[in-house]
């Protein structure tokens, strides 16, 4: 073979290598690992900032989350890749165009969800008990819990909390009960808010995408999302005036950061009743500046006050 077949050769194949590559990273979606910073809930707030070890448990908990939320992505995507290939911007989900194997698919969903159980086992039974929890809820839901409505977001808000107890039971970490019920709340607020924006977006065609939107209204979700707004903001705000939150960080300024908390709720609305947006708190975070810079604004003085 000349040189120059060669190198047009190995230059080929580095080029579909590169492209299975991104294909996979595709499929992982490791955008939605931010999702997990979660885990690093109960650090923050605990005042142990100081401590190696529990960083290193913290870290390695955030990373089994982050591999085993991407294999369950995977198993999700093989499942749906059917209903995905119908969707207007789904269809473009490496298994659903076919640029990754159904078999290949599984193998690789596997051997992430080995590593990732793996890793959680290294922090301690508990984290790994909890990571085994949210492995089954999430087949479950993939098995056909997505399909009941507000029970899909409920579970999804559950993994949520599951991910704030790796970070805190699962470290030794004792939680705050106000901190978890905050978390819980914010993560329905975002997941009615998601389901809104795909009820606008798809509109007539909503239910052949996602069977729960059948029995979603506007109307509905409005109302939910009132709701577990004024929730988010409540459990936040007595979070911040608790006697345990005060003793803790020795200060009661942390009162301060409520603003930044319902401005950026407000937004997070802002968006969602506009179409085509809202739909992906993951990425309309750094999508969306009025967003970023208000978390970004609430994490700095929370550390200031909380330093």
């Amino acid at each position: 073979m000349s040189p120059v077949f060669l190198s047009l050769y190995r230059l080929s194949f580095r080029l579909i290598n590169m492209a299975r590559m991104k294909a996979w990273i595709r499929l992982l979606r490791p955008h939605h690992w931010t999702k997990n910073l979660f885990v690093f809930t109960g650090i923050i707030f605990s005042h142990q900032w100081g401590n190696a070890d529990l960083w290193l448990n913290v870290i390695l908990a955030a990373l089994s989350f982050c591999l085993v939320s991407s294999s369950v992505y995977v198993f999700n995507d093989i499942a749906d890749r059917e209903a995905d290939s119908k969707h207007p911007t789904k269809c473009k989900r490496p298994i659903a165009s076919g640029e990754i194997s159904v078999v290949s698919a599984r193998i690789g969903g596997i051997v992430v969800l080995l590593v990732g159980l793996s890793l959680s086992a290294l922090v301690s039974q508990i984290a790994l008990g909890i990571v085994v929890i949210y492995l089954l809820m999430n087949l479950a839901y993939s098995a056909g819990l997505k399909h009941v409505a507000v029970l899909d977001v409920f579970i999804i808000g559950l993994g949520f909390m599951l991910r704030i107890l790796s970070g805190t039971v699962g470290v030794d970490i004792d939680p705050s009960q106000w901190l978890l019920l905050c978390g819980f709340m914010v993560t329905l607020f975002l997941g009615f808010g998601k389901r809104s924006a795909e009820l606008t977006a798809l509109e007539e065609d909503s239910g052949s995408h996602r069977k729960a939107l059948d029995d979603y209204t506007t109307q509905m979700l409005d109302l939910l999302l009132g709701i577990t707004a004024a929730g988010t903001i409540l459990t936040y705000s007595l979070y911040t005036l608790s006697d345990e939150t005060v003793a803790v960080h020795g200060t009661g300024n942390l009162v301060y950061t409520v603003p930044f908390v319902v401005y950026g709720i407000f937004r997070y609305l802002l968006l969602v009743h506009h179409k085509g947006q809202g739909g992906d708190p993951s990425t309309d975070l750094f999508r969306d500046r009025h967003l970023l810079i208000t978390v970004l604004s609430w994490g700095a003085l929370t550390l200031w006050l909380i330093r």
